[in-house]
């Protein structure tokens, strides 16, 4: 695998827990890989190394470097079923920010990720023993496929692999501008691959997730849903054209969760542990969250939280628009979030008019998250799009029953209580609108407040879903690396 972000080491979002989650669960299927799992990461600022770690030197093709060619070292570090390999460059890595600072994006990520892609490549030539897929995820790995059909095609190692391109975000293609083409050795004109694929002359750059697409034997995204959706002008970002063109070579493979991390009968971080069969400590959790952020443990108030990146697609500012009706119907908002601060300009005007309702935590709190969950009564994620997500699952795990968008991942995880009363798991609409999303918070709540056997099986029923990567995602994957091989060799 090769991807920009894996948990705990590196993490922006979900794409890091379904790399370390995916790697640890396919070398514990009962048909696992011959060898270990590999993972290679950029050595970020933040990720201290490990005094176990084995280092190396590879030499790696540079265009930014005199004399063409740069020494790049590889930390291979033993991870928990998996090998991580970290690509420590500190002229790319060692930076505040992942891609970029407050100023945007880093101008040079082309190069940055390029050289990344171009180290797991060469690290993985040089190592000499055979290699059957390589798994990119999303378009800082897409230079890797590139790479490989440009000049490794010949190659007996990295030149035979299959790639399996994930996408976990199509909102994010990884566009290179012409003036950018040459940090990753390219130029107008060039081929892409060997006598197949030119990039024209006159072109304005590379989109280089769609080249990934385009290059790679076979292509999923993260839930069967957002693969429908995304063949689609509307939820496609433009890159419908070439996904359609996949064919039967486009499929969603649902996320899973890793149900030893996520489990509120033996979570650390909880002041009670509770399970499906006895919800008693879940009433402790929720009045040590509710001192936490200042509000009354007494009100027996229905409490909705919300987590995530401070980003368009999540929904927030949906949030941000009914807030002030949810408020007038009784309920009180635990909000956590970190990225775009402009996204939460109406909940903090809220906030800070009625701190006893509404509770802003504009940080990234990996504890306070795991509170949280256990802690409300409900789970807010109205997404615009989403390809899967993990909040829902891990609310539904925890008992916190998820009012969702019904789209992409989240029309496959939750089952609607309203349209399906006695089987439903949460709550679904549909418009991206304040309107419906208070509506439905109306009827989850209206519930909520009812209580006795409707309320307590719609948690349990939500509780008693198995999202183990173990039991759905893995065994999916190793059989599409299996047709990925298949279809590179014939």
């Amino acid at each position: 695998m090769i991807a920009a972000e894996c948990e705990p080491w590196a993490k922006t979002g979900g794409l890091a827990d379904v790399v370390d989650a995916l790697a640890r669960a396919l070398g514990r299927l009962p048909r696992r890989p011959v060898e270990p799992v590999d993972v290679f990461l950029p050595r970020y600022r933040s990720i201290a190394v490990p005094a176990a770690a084995v280092a190396r030197t590879v030499r790696v093709p540079d265009p930014a470097a005199l004399g063409g060619t740069t020494g790049i070292r590889v930390v291979d570090v033993p991870g928990d079923g998996y090998r991580l390999r970290l690509v420590d460059h500190p002229p790319a890595f060692d930076r505040d920010g992942f891609y970029g600072d407050a100023g945007g994006d880093y101008p040079d990520n082309a190069w940055r990720f390029g050289l990344f892609c171009r180290a797991a490549l060469e690290t993985l030539r040089t190592d000499g023993r055979p290699l059957d897929v390589v798994q990119i995820h999303d378009w800082h790995a897409a230079p890797a496929v590139l790479f490989r059909d440009r000049w490794y095609a010949d190659d007996p190692i990295v030149g035979r692999a299959a790639a399996v391109a994930t996408i976990h975000n199509l909102a994010y293609h990884g566009w290179t501008p012409r003036e950018r083409l040459g940090e990753l050795g390219l130029a107008p004109g060039d081929a892409l691959a060997s006598g197949e694929m030119f990039l024209p002359a006159d072109a304005d750059g590379l989109d280089l997730l769609r080249a990934a697409i385009e290059r790679s034997e076979l292509v999923n995204t993260v839930s069967p849903g957002f693969a429908i959706e995304a063949l689609t002008p509307d939820y496609g970002m433009g890159l419908d054209g070439a996904l359609r063109a996949k064919g039967d070579r486009f499929f969603g493979i649902l996320n899973g969760l890793d149900n030893a991390l996520w489990n509120p009968a033996t979570d650390g971080d909880l002041v009670a542990h509770y399970s499906r069969r006895s919800l008693k400590g879940k009433a402790e959790d929720r009045r040590d969250l509710l001192r936490r952020v200042g509000f009354d443990p007494d009100d027996r108030g229905a409490v909705l939280g919300m987590i995530g990146r401070l980003d368009p697609q999540k929904g927030f500012d949906l949030v941000a628009g009914a807030a002030d009706r949810l408020v007038e119907r009784g309920a009180r908002l635990v909000v956590l979030g970190s990225g775009h601060p402009e996204q939460l300009a109406g909940l903090r005007a809220l906030a800070d008019r009625r701190p006893d309702r509404v509770a802003l935590i504009e940080a990234f709190d990996r504890v306070l998250a795991r509170r949280i969950y256990a802690g409300i009564d409900l789970f807010l994620m109205p997404s615009r799009f989403e390809p899967c997500g993990q909040g829902q699952m891990i609310a539904l795990r925890y008992g916190s029953p998820p009012i969702v968008r019904r789209t992409g991942g989240l029309r496959d995880t939750v089952v609607d209580e309203l349209t399906e009363p006695g089987e439903g798991t949460g709550f679904a609409f549909d418009d991206a609108t304040p309107d419906a999303l208070v509506a439905a918070c109306d009827a989850a709540i209206s519930l909520y407040e009812r209580g006795g056997a409707p309320w307590s099986g719609l948690v349990r029923r939500g509780m008693a879903v198995d999202f183990g990567w173990e039991t759905g995602p893995a065994p999916r994957y190793l059989e599409a690396f299996e047709r990925a091989v298949a279809v590179r060799r014939g």
